[in-house]
């Protein structure tokens, strides 16, 4: 009588039904959907590893085929249903009927087994009663369903916009960070819009897109590549019923796991709670989750759960650490100018071969992997030169397309060594096929720390995995030079170059200053290290070591190299 009526129904309506029964016989719940799916209720079935959840779903198939199909497979696994069974409706009769049961839950992943299509008088013959306790019984003998501790799967989304990156190579930018952070992506989807969407920022058709694909590839996460607001976030945790982040939590996760110095963390810290502060109205249930996972991880996790009050005032302690840690830089840098080594950066988009090359020319064997942030605490090392200079090379942390704010923020301690270096060394990945954009991406970080003018050589790097025409072009730019930090290709051509661009920071310089103008000493005392002074008859004698940006202002007053 049911399936009747059922079919019935939905040959008036033209739409997919769904009932889920309890194994008492009593209706729990009725869905109506469209002419290919129906939402699944919040069902209170039992979640013990060896049980079923005790509910049997029963829908139409409008289409005339009660074959089961992808997402019907899905929720079976998803809610493990006793049952999940489909009616092949035509014309307002039953055709034919389908059912799908699960057979084994393990760590690895649940298995199911489908009977069908069959008579509507075949499947009343069969006792399901019998059935379904013999398949608890093999469950009860020793499998289990997943375990928490799983790997999350992830959904990938984005708007392709006009005037910025190519999507495509965006969201495979996205999936390496992923994967960085440990996420398995099984799926990426994309949306051509000129705008965002003010409450769901992608279209309210391609969320229900985004929904069938987290059902039917078993995702636990979205993943957006754009920062979205909190409103956006609720509003897409609703719809889709999983956890959904963005690419700035994305990013900052990694950094909470990369992070290893007091000073890393510190600034990791800081960057997440500057981006979690406005989403504790936002996020609701995501802030209550101790399950861990990503957008989770670091020293913010828990604090995310305290009040505004208090995420302010560890904000605030936070920023006066890392104030105390950019003082302990200055002394050192001061000591550094005073021993005269001109320092030098390394810079550049994140896996573009920095850390390699610093490898190559310093022997500092500091992590190198081909993944996206897999270093990023500072690292410098001191090397001599073939004509005997001394320099300092930092290698810093790389950066990437739509960086965080709140990270150029809490890394100003760690960009310092950028704004206070003698030289800077542009990495770019020759082989990429953004380089340029890629290149830009990093200017534009570089202007927000106002080095855009600094004395800069430009290494296009990884030219044995790139077409020698491109290289030839690039090769066009000014102080540049072709490497291969992995082969040592083109090495000695850098450091040749290291050579005449990296001049000495100080100069020791003698003064002659006559007694009328002794404000002259002030001077020299506040820009520069004094080393002797010596009051003569003619004048006072000054030997000191004076930074060669500020020697004009005192030539007057010299009177030769010491």
């Amino acid at each position: 009588e049911i399936i009747e009526l059922l079919a019935s129904l939905t040959e008036q309506i033209k739409r997919e039904i769904a009932i889920y029964i309890n194994r008492r016989g009593l209706v729990t719940s009725v869905s109506v959907g469209d002419l290919q799916t129906v939402s699944l209720p919040d069902t209170e079935e039992r979640r013990s590893s060896s049980r079923l959840s005790g509910i049997r779903c029963i829908h139409t198939h409008p289409n005339g085929t009660s074959i089961l199909s992808e997402i019907d497979v899905s929720a079976l696994k998803l809610k493990r249903f006793d049952i999940m069974a489909a009616i092949g409706v035509d014309d307002g009769n039953a055709v034919d009927i389908s059912f799908g049961y699960i057979t084994n839950i393990s760590d690895e992943n649940v298995s199911t087994n489908i009977v069908g299509p069959m008579s509507i008088d075949q499947l009343l013959e069969a006792d399901f009663v019998i059935f379904l306790k013999e398949i608890e019984r093999q469950l009860v003998n020793g499998e289990r369903l997943q375990s928490t501790g799983t790997i999350e799967k992830a959904v990938l989304t984005g708007l392709e916009q006009s005037g910025a990156w190519d999507i495509a190579d965006s969201l495979r930018e996205l999936e390496q960070l992923a994967e960085t952070a440990g996420v398995e992506v099984v799926d990426v989807i994309w949306q051509k819009r000129e705008k965002p969407d003010a409450s769901t920022f992608i279209g309210r058709g391609k969320v229900q897109e985004i929904s069938l694909l987290v059902q039917t590839r078993e995702a636990n996460v979205v993943i957006i590549d754009d920062e979205i607001s909190p409103a956006q976030q609720r509003n897409l945790e609703q719809a889709l019923g999983v956890k959904v982040i963005d690419r700035t939590a994305l990013i900052l996760d990694i950094f909470a796991q990369r992070a290893k110095t007091h000073e890393g963390k510190l600034q990791v810290e800081l960057a997440q709670l500057q981006y979690s502060l406005p989403r504790l109205g936002g996020q609701g249930l995501v802030l209550s989750r101790l399950g861990g996972g990503i957008g989770t991880r670091g020293p913010g996790e828990t604090k995310l759960e305290v009040d505004r009050r208090k995420i302010r005032a560890r904000i605030s302690d936070i920023k006066h650490d890392i104030e105390n840690v950019k003082k302990q830089r200055d002394l050192h840098r001061k000591a550094r100018q005073a021993s005269k080594i001109p320092a030098v950066s390394l810079v550049g988009y994140t896996n573009a071969g920095k850390s390699t090359l610093l490898n190559k020319i310093a022997s500092a064997n500091v992590l190198a992997e081909d993944k996206l942030f897999a270093t990023l605490d500072p690292t410098t090392r001191r090397i001599t030169m073939t004509n005997g200079l001394d320099v300092l090379v930092t290698d810093t942390v790389g950066f990437i397309q739509k960086l965080p704010h709140q990270l150029v923020a809490a890394f100003r301690a760690t960009l310092e060594e950028v704004v206070q270096a003698d030289l800077l060394i542009h990495v770019i990945d020759a082989s990429h096929p953004q380089h340029e954009e890629q290149s830009d991406a990093v200017f534009k970080v570089l202007g927000e720390l106002n080095v855009n003018n600094k004395p800069m050589i430009t290494v296009f790097n990884k030219i044995d995995k790139a077409d020698k025409k491109v290289i030839e072009r690039l090769l066009r730019t000014e102080d540049s030079v072709a490497i291969s930090a992995l082969t040592g290709e083109g090495i000695e051509l850098l450091n040749k170059l290291i050579e005449e661009r990296a001049l000495p920071v100080v100069v020791d310089m003698k003064f002659l200053i006559p007694y009328n103008d002794t404000g002259v000493l002030a001077q020299l005392y506040n820009q520069a290290i004094v080393q002797s002074v010596e009051y003569r008859e003619d004048g006072i004698y000054v030997t000191a070591s004076l930074p060669i940006e500020k020697r004009n202002r005192f030539n007057s007053f010299m009177t030769g190299d010491v």
